[in-house]
């Protein structure tokens, strides 16, 4: 089962006939585990990593660092759930460390992102400090390098 979610972790579009010919198991066998899998949200969905930039996009992503008050009873998991409902949201983790949450958004604009941390992030109930962090640019994305084209000028390391 790891075998397999390993390598659709690394390529979603690998068919269960690919997988299984890569694992040396029977297709409808690799089938069946996927789709179990699916049906007890093992796995979770599938996404396409898209590089914007290819197309001219403006999208602004920023990363925002967040301290909160924990509620009685939940802890962090309340705030988290109001904040990752958001449709602005593209991921919510627990942090350790200074801060408590790490969100990142997704707008169209600067202005954008910041009306969201203004008026629906900061303002919340709980919330007692945001840091905004816009994304100048990204390198890698999901184990994938995006500036695709550029050499390797990682030194060769010979034994």
């Amino acid at each position: 089962m790891k075998e397999i979610l390993e390598l659709l972790e690394s390529d979603a579009m690998l068919t269960p006939g690919r997988i299984a010919a890569m694992l040396g198991r029977d297709e409808e066998e690799v089938a069946g585990i996927i789709k179990e899998m699916e049906n007890n949200k093992t796995i979770m969905g599938y996404f396409t990593l898209v590089n914007w930039d290819k197309l001219g996009s403006e999208k602004v992503n920023a990363l925002i660092e967040v301290k909160i008050s924990p509620q009685r009873d939940v802890g962090f998991d309340a705030v988290a759930e109001r904040i990752y409902r958001f449709p602005e949201v593209r991921s919510v983790m627990l942090m350790s460390g200074a801060y408590d949450l790490a969100v990142m958004i997704e707008g169209d604009t600067m202005k954008e992102v910041a009306h969201f941390v203004s008026f629906k992030l900061a303002s919340m109930e709980y919330v007692l400090s945001t840091a905004t962090h816009f994304v100048l640019k990204t390198y890698k994305q999901h184990g994938t390098i995006l500036n695709d084209g550029e050499e390797d000028r990682r030194q060769v390391i010979v034994p």
